[in-house]
């Protein structure tokens, strides 16, 4: 898809309202802006240079300008993106980053969609555009990147573990498919990805959430990753985002019947 141009003259930032059936995709593409996707449903993979990152139904997903990336969609997804002129602040996010969407930005977001494109300085128009870019500089950051090592031998093994989540990997089990000791590859592990690898295979686990968002029972899901139990799934759950999966995908947010 080739790069797009948005007109800022008149306003910081063009918003816009668009859906996805589930498994529609945009392949690479980048624009000269900064892009902040809301989800309201479903769940948004995006996929960049620099690793992967998982936004669940209600969060968002923070892009640079000039960033490339590729979206893949499971679930019915009804996504709220902004535009940004990345001259409109001077200390907006400088990487890609999933965030909290706080009640406030989500309700500023969807005053901007019936905004014009034109309005007076110092109007309530105005004011709504500028409370939006205040409230983006203070947005929490959410534990779903994934980066991508950087030699192709550690890519293969992430790869691999993506595809086969429902495997028990440990650091033993990995270092002796890669023919290498435990603290090798351990050391190199978090020199290309920064965290340590029972970290990184525990965020990659996070692919379970698209599961989620398709309504699939905790238990089922709890079950194909290989935990004893739901409550094991669910500890590792709360662990990493603070909260139970029913607790972060009631039905009604889902979209799709439970």
């Amino acid at each position: 898809m080739s790069q797009q141009h948005f007109d800022f003259s008149t306003r910081p930032l063009v918003p816009l309202a668009h859906d996805y059936l589930h498994g529609a995709s945009e392949p690479w593409h980048h624009h000269a802006c900064a892009q902040l996707i809301h989800t309201l449903s479903g769940v948004v993979r995006v996929e960049t240079e620099f690793g992967s990152w998982i936004v669940p139904p209600g969060r968002g997903v923070w892009l640079p300008a000039f960033t490339r990336h590729a979206l893949r969609v499971t679930g019915s997804v009804a996504a709220r993106t902004l535009f940004i002129d990345p001259l409109a602040r001077a200390d907006l996010p400088a990487s890609c980053q999933v965030v909290q969407i706080s009640p406030l930005l989500r309700e500023l977001i969807v005053t901007a969609l019936s905004l014009p494109e034109q309005y007076s300085a110092g109007s309530r128009d105005e004011r709504v555009m500028e409370l939006i870019l205040d409230e983006i500089r203070g947005m929490d950051v959410l534990p779903f990147a994934l980066p991508t090592p950087d030699s192709p031998r550690l890519q293969a093994l992430c790869e691999q573990i993506q595809q086969t989540p429902d495997e028990k990997w440990t650091l033993q089990r990995a270092s002796a498919q890669m023919n290498v000791s435990g603290r090798t590859l351990a050391r190199h592990f978090m020199r290309e990805t920064g965290l340590q690898f029972s970290d990184w295979v525990r965020r990659a686990l996070a692919i379970a959430l698209t599961r989620l968002a398709q309504g699939d029972s905790v238990l089922r899901v709890a079950l194909e990753l290989g935990y004893e139990s739901p409550s094991a799934f669910s500890a590792m759950f709360r662990r990493l985002l603070g909260v139970a999966p029913t607790d972060y995908f009631p039905p009604a947010e889902t979209g799709l019947p439970r």
